[in-house]
């Protein structure tokens, strides 16, 4: 973990949770493409508002990542680096961007937490997100939506 901040907290959870000592060393992330969302983000995080995020399969594939999965730490940041709190995938399912209900918009805490919000900021982010790759977003992609609990922060 090339970040201090973050292995910095994640040895102080693991100071407090030796039970997870064999864990591999999580994700250190930061939500959104923009400063003033991924503060925001992390902060709603930090006070349990945020838990959940939707990202865009066809991105994660375009990006190489993996597909979170149930159990996976992570360590959330601000724009700068700076861990803010550590969290742990608890559900992961595929949805078509269409089916995306006010639940799912509810969880992920941010603006006024409506679907209709929900719905503008992300076909937005993943506009910006998948014309790097010369693709748009659609009705019936794939998003995968984490649900996450945090479960520690100093």
């Amino acid at each position: 973990m090339e970040n201090a901040s973050a292995r910095n907290l994640w040895g102080d959870f693991l100071d407090a949770h030796l039970e997870f000592a064999s864990e591999d060393a999580p994700r250190v992330i930061h939500f959104c493409d923009n400063e003033k969302d991924a503060n925001t983000c992390a902060d709603l995080v930090s006070k349990d508002i945020k838990r959940a995020t939707s990202h865009s399969l066809l991105g994660l594939q375009y990006r190489k990542e993996k597909l979170p999965k149930i159990g996976d730490f992570a360590v959330v940041t601000d724009w700068a680096g700076k861990a803010k709190c550590i969290i742990r995938t608890t559900s992961v399912k595929l949805v078509p961007y269409f089916a995306i209900h006010a639940e799912h918009a509810r969880l992920e805490g941010e603006g006024d937490k409506s679907l209709d919000h929900w719905q503008k900021t992300h076909w937005d982010y993943y506009t910006r997100e998948l014309s790097e790759f010369n693709r748009k977003p659609r009705e019936s992609m794939i998003v995968v939506f984490e649900r996450f609990e945090k479960i520690f922060q100093r």
